[in-house]
C-alpha cells in the first residue's frame, strides 16, 4: 500500500512538472509572437489614422528666394495627432523659424531634405507632451 502511494506521488509529481513546462513554453511563444506583431510596419490606414497634413506655407529663405511647402505628420498615436492638430500655429511658427535661416541649397538633394525632415521631427517632438512625431514627410516644395 505504501509502495503504492509512493509512486502515484511520483507519478503526480512528474505530470505535475510537465504540465508547468508545456504552460511556461506555451506562455513564450505567445508572449514571442505578440512582440513580432508590435514590431511590424503599421499599414497604410493606420498611418492615415494617426497622420496630420499641415497646409501649404510659403515663407522667405535666408538668400532672398521664397518657398511654398506642405507637410504629412505622422504620430504615434491618435492623442498625438489631435494634440498636434491644436499646436497648428507652433508647427506654423516653426516651420518659418527654421525655414528663415536656410538657403536654397540648403533643401536641394534627397539628403538634404531628409535632414531638415528629421530637424522638424526634433523640434515637434520637444513640443509634445501626449506621445510623439514618427515621421514629417514633405508633400509639396516649390523654391523660386
Amino acid at each position: 500500500m505504501k509502495e503504492m502511494n509512493k509512486k502515484l506521488v511520483s507519478t503526480m509529481i512528474v505530470l505535475l512538472t510537465a504540465i508547468l513546462l508545456i504552460a511556461a513554453l506555451a506562455l513564450i511563444i505567445i508572449l514571442k509572437m505578440e512582440h513580432k506583431d508590435t514590431d511590424k510596419e503599421p499599414t497604410i490606414d493606420e498611418v492615415l489614422k494617426v497622420s496630420v497634413d499641415v497646409p501649404e506655407i510659403t515663407t522667405n529663405l535666408a538668400n532672398g528666394k521664397y518657398i511654398k511647402l506642405s507637410l504629412k505628420v505622422q504620430t504615434d498615436s491618435q492623442k498625438a495627432k489631435d494634440e498636434l492638430v491644436k499646436r497648428d500655429f507652433q508647427i506654423q511658427s516653426l516651420l518659418i523659424d527654421e525655414l528663415s535661416e536656410m538657403e536654397d541649397t540648403d533643401l536641394e538633394g534627397k539628403e538634404e531634405k531628409q535632414e531638415f525632415s528629421e530637424a522638424l521631427k526634433k523640434q515637434m517632438n520637444d513640443l509634445m507632451q501626449k506621445g510623439k512625431v514618427e515621421k514629417v514627410y514633405i508633400t509639396s516644395y516649390i523654391i523660386s
